[in-house]
Formats: structure tokens, C-alpha cells, sequence
């Protein structure tokens, strides 16, 4: 079995272009810009979009627009052929002075830390979309949301579809929420074409619900069992997806949900874990009758099904965690059943 053993290669393995989506970026006219490139996915999908041009031929340029508090991730950027620009794009002034693209990703937005600092996630998630689409009238974007919009769900019934009327938990949520209202207002008003781009949850092997599992077996950490299933994503399929959404822009603006096809058991993807790892996983609490979930079946007949699985994803994760792999400090909070991030 083949591991991935080092941040060059994950890297690697997250800007892996396929051929639809090779395909599809030689028809894209005009430059890219990813706004809020500097999250934990925006490298990995600034990348993928430059090699996808590059193999196709064509000559667009990709553009990487953040606050870059990380000038490390910025050199990386510019190193894989990125240009970048440094911009707090709540400073309208700076925002104003961005270059103008036909295709904006929009990636910016804050989740950790809204207890406490609820005005800040406000600003940057219901305020900030209304001056960035005046600021892009004349571009389709691409917004990156959450399926934290949706209401739980019984495991049972697969994940809600995009059909499903929004029931926020919590101000993260109710603010992701206003983020797409809001664009889907200046959508409506300029003919603006979107696709609003509502993601749970994207993992590689620094970050995310398996890596979050995958240490807590190894250090024998009970698992809550409360939020008893999830859906996952590795983060390569779901930039992928997002990087196609650029041809299906419409206004009004149409929804997509990104996940896994899986309704993932997390007390099963803990035993998986620890089969692996050689160590028995603990639980506390008991499975709810509802979880976060989503239903990606649209995505899937668009775009076709995700590349890497979920064992292939569980295999690669214990594998990581096992040799000590580098990994980030930020947590998902996939248990957090309140809404409070």
C-alpha cells in the first residue's frame, strides 16, 4: 500500500488536476482570483488551478488575495506560479484596488472563534460578500459555504439535499447563511451568475474529522458519541469541484452541495482507526437520532464521484498520525451540536 509521507508530496497529491478537470479550464476565459486564498484550503486550490491550466495550455493567470499573516504560504504560492496580492479585504479601500477577473472563488470568511468575537464573524461573513459583489459585479463567483445552514438530520435519510430550507444553528451558521442571502441578493440585481458552494467536510491529513478521530484513538482519548455521523471529503475533490463550478454560474444563483457519498458511522471510522493504529478506541455518550449531514447526489451526477475514498482516506490518515505527520491546529468541532465555534 502507498502512503503519503511528506508535506511535498500531499501537496502534490491535493493539485492533482484530473483530466474533466484539465478539460474544462481550457474553455475558462480570463484570469482566476481566489479570495481568501490563504485558508486551509486556498493553496492547495490556487495550485490545482494553475496546473489544470498549465496541461490544458491555456494562459490564464491565477491570483491569490489574502491578509497573508503567513509569508511563508505566500512564497509557496508564488513559487507554484500564483501571483499574490496582500489585502485585508474588510479595508474597502484595499479592496477597491484589487484587479478586476472574470472568475472570482470566494473563500473568505471566519468560523473559529465566533464565540466571544460575533461581530468580527459578522462583518466577515454577511457584510463583507454585499462590497465584494459590488466591487465583482461584472464577474461569475463561485462562494464558498457550509452545510452547517442546513437542520440535522436522521442518519437514516442520507443527508438533506439542496431542497432543504436552511435552519441554522448557532451565529456561525446564522451568519453563513447571510453570506449567501446577501449574494444571492446582488446576484439577482446585477445578473450576476454564482454558484453557492456549500461544503462538510473537506479533510487532508493535517486537518480535519478524521485526523481529529485518528488522534484520539492513538492517545486514548474517549470519542463523543453525541454528533454520531459525518460526511467527508478529501480536500483535492472538493477544491476540484469547486474549480468546475465556474462553468455552471447562473443567476439567480444556483446551489451545490460537496461532501462525500458516505453517511460516515463515527464510532465505525474510529474502530477502522484502531485497527490500524493497533490501539482500541474509547467512547463516551451515545449516538443522537440526527446529525449534520448532507446530500451531495447532485454533485456527483455533475461531476462524477469523488477520486479518493473513504478507506483510501482512513488508510492515509492513520498512516500519517502513526509516523508523527505534521498537522494543524484547527480543529473542526464536527461534534459541536449547538451551534458555538
Amino acid at each position: 500500500m502507498t502512503f503519503i509521507q511528506s508535506i511535498a508530496e500531499l501537496e502534490a497529491k491535493l493539485s492533482e488536476p484530473s483530466e474533466q478537470l484539465i478539460s474544462e479550464m481550457a474553455s475558462i476565459e480570463g484570469d482566476i482570483i481566489v479570495l481568501g486564498v490563504g485558508g486551509k484550503m486556498g493553496p492547495s486550490l490556487a495550485k490545482l488551478a494553475v496546473h489544470a491550466l498549465r496541461r490544458s495550455g491555456a494562459r490564464n493567470r491565477v491570483i491569490g488575495v489574502s491578509r497573508f499573516s503567513n509569508e511563508e504560504t505566500r512564497r509557496d504560492l508564488e513559487a507554484a506560479g500564483i501571483e499574490t496580492i496582500s489585502c485585508d479585504l474588510l479595508d474597502d479601500r484595499q479592496l477597491q484596488q484589487l484587479p478586476d477577473a472574470p472568475n472570482i472563488i470566494y473563500m473568505a470568511g471566519n468560523k473559529f472563534g465566533t464565540t466571544g468575537n460575533e461581530n468580527f464573524t459578522w462583518a466577515m461573513n454577511a457584510y463583507l460578500p454585499g462590497r465584494v459583489a459590488e466591487k465583482y459585479r461584472n464577474s461569475r463567483i463561485v462562494v464558498f459555504s457550509s452545510g452547517n445552514v442546513y437542520p440535522f438530520s436522521p442518519p437514516g435519510l442520507g443527508g438533506v439535499t439542496e431542497s432543504c430550507s436552511p435552519e441554522p444553528k448557532g451565529e456561525y451558521a446564522q451568519s453563513c447563511l447571510g453570506r449567501e442571502r446577501v449574494f444571492e441578493y446582488f446576484s439577482k440585481l446585477n445578473n450576476m451568475p454564482m454558484v453557492i458552494f456549500r461544503l462538510n467536510y473537506a479533510i487532508d491529513l493535517r486537518y480535519g474529522v478524521l485526523l481529529e478521530i485518528a488522534k484520539s484513538v492513538l492517545n486514548d482519548r474517549p470519542i463523543r458519541l453525541e454528533m454520531g455521523h459525518a460526511n467527508v471529503i478529501w480536500q483535492g475533490d472538493a477544491n476540484e469541484m469547486a474549480l468546475r463550478c465556474l462553468a455552471l454560474c447562473e443567476s439567480p444563483p444556483r446551489t451545490i452541495n460537496c461532501t462525500g457519498p458516505e453517511t460516515m458511522s463515527i464510532r465505525w471510522a474510529a474502530e477502522e482507526m484502531g485497527k490500524r493504529l493497533g490501539k482500541e478506541a474509547l467512547f463516551e455518550g451515545t449516538e443522537s437520532d440526527t446529525a449534520l449531514l448532507s446530500n451531495a447526489g447532485q454533485s456527483f451526477q455533475l461531476f462524477g464521484y469523488p477520486r479518493v475514498s473513504l478507506l483510501q482516506m482512513i488508510d492515509w490518515v492513520a498512516e500519517w498520525v502513526r509516523a508523527g505527520g505534521y498537522t494543524l491546529n484547527k480543529p473542526t468541532h464536527f461534534q459541536e451540536r449547538k451551534g458555538k465555534f
